[in-house]
């Protein structure tokens, strides 16, 4: 065969599969075979030099008839699948208008700042106000002024985030300074009772920062409510009437608490609070570790040497405090097995509060 019939036939080859060509990805497939760098017809182009002198001038004619034929054959059928695929993307992109509209999905806050909004409003109701202070906190009103001792293990570097402290006053690159990202919200109730005069009745919500590592039942950052009440003739009646009403609102009217003798630095008596399982209604279930209660918060009547240390006078007032933490309150309401699963933003799991 010769050359020109090579060529003749690389033509209809060509043509036949160009007509054939479903989609433009297909054709630009076809293009690449005959027309590329190494495609069919290519190769007889780079060729020419070895063609005899006397068959040149016509397999040279006879070659570009056939790449000027290509081309034209792949345009016009380029525009015509452009053209199908363009009306064929217009039809699946079509509206039907009598369609009722796709509603925006709404967002809504986060479940531990809706708990700590609810925390807030049963305070709110009995006349307390929100006070909120400082994350980065000194060592003085995160301990020294809450009657933590110096030997204290919550003030070490194993359970507390020490930050170096730039005032110029000290130099702590390593190790404990007197700088801390706050391990509680009580230092803004120093705060208060420093710049408040008696009665105080507030609550501090806030983030906190404690070296846990993260598990089903601890965070290293959480969320805190704390309270503070100092007025006259404030006795544990006074604290045990205000958190077992706090109780039954947050957890459902028919919700029992009891109190537990306990020991914290800057309270005195001190003691934990539980509320009755309602899984189990108080008879005792796994989720309550068959106790039949639920350990939810910590409280006690203000130690003397705290209220002395911001210039309150003991003998004229006294207080109660108490503080817990959002996340837990949160996995006690709505039953909760792991407080992680709060920060891991799972949509699936989030809408559903």
């Amino acid at each position: 065969m010769s050359l020109v019939e090579e060529l003749a036939a690389v033509r209809a080859q060509a043509l036949a599969a160009i007509g054939e060509a479903a989609g433009t990805a297909e054709l630009d497939e076809v293009r690449v075979r005959v027309m590329g760098k190494s495609g069919e017809l290519t190769r007889y182009l780079r060729q020419m030099g070895q063609v005899p002198q006397e068959l040149r001038a016509e397999v040279g004619r006879t070659a570009n008839e056939v790449r000027t034929a290509v081309e034209q054959a792949l345009e016009q059928r380029k525009s015509q699948l452009f053209a199908s695929e363009l009306e064929a993307s217009i039809q699946a992109a079509a509206v039907d208008v009598t369609l009722p509209g796709r509603a925006q999905q709404l967002g809504s806050r986060h479940l531990i700042n809706q708990i700590s909004d609810q925390i807030c409003d049963v305070f709110l109701g009995l006349g307390y106000t929100v006070a909120d202070g400082p994350e980065v906190e000194t060592d003085y009103y995160n301990f020294t002024a809450l009657n933590a001792p110096a030997d204290h293990p919550s003030r070490s570097m194993q359970d507390t985030f020490y930050v170096r402290d730039l005032s110029g006053d000290a130099a702590a690159v390593r190790g404990e300074s007197d700088v801390l990202l706050r391990t509680q919200t009580s230092g803004v109730q120093v705060h208060v009772m420093e710049t408040q005069e008696p009665p105080i009745y507030i609550v501090a919500p806030g983030k906190v920062y404690r070296r846990d590592v993260a598990d089903p039942s601890h965070l290293p950052q959480f969320t805190q409510v704390e309270g503070l009440v100092v007025d006259r003739n404030i006795s544990f009646a006074d604290l045990k009437g205000t958190l077992d009403h706090f109780c039954k609102a947050m957890f459902g009217p028919e919700r029992r608490t009891r109190f537990r003798a306990h020991y914290f630095p800057f309270t005195e008596p001190s003691a934990e609070v539980d509320v009755s399982c309602g899984i189990c209604h108080g008879e005792g279930c796994r989720f309550c570790k068959n106790t039949g209660w639920l350990e939810i918060l910590g409280c006690g009547m203000v130690d003397p040497a705290v209220l002395e240390c911001s210039g309150i006078d003991p003998e004229e007032y006294s207080g109660f405090a108490f503080g817990m933490g959002v996340e837990r309150i949160a996995a006690l309401k709505y039953d909760i097995p792991d407080l992680r699963l709060l920060l891991r933003g799972d949509m699936r799991f989030l809408r559903q509060f």
